[in-house]
């Protein structure tokens, strides 16, 4: 299996303390691939509106959140 297979698995346990560490854990690397995607896009010559409108938010919230990096 996979990390965010395993991660998945475990967010859906009836411990809470497992529950919420593996949903804890899911959001650091969600927020790494989106990063990675990102930086992926730029590089293809997307501009911010276009990824923005694949992630449904605004071209303000993705700018602001990756235009720095």
């Amino acid at each position: 299996m996979t990390e965010a297979t395993d991660l998945a698995t475990a967010a859906g346990s009836e411990d809470p303390r497992v529950g919420l560490r593996a949903v804890a854990a899911l959001r650091k690397l969600l927020e790494r691939l989106e990063a990675v995607q990102v930086r992926n896009a730029r590089v293809q010559g997307w501009s911010w509106q276009e990824i923005a409108d694949e992630l449904g938010v605004t071209r303000q919230a993705v700018h602001k959140k990756h235009g720095r990096r």
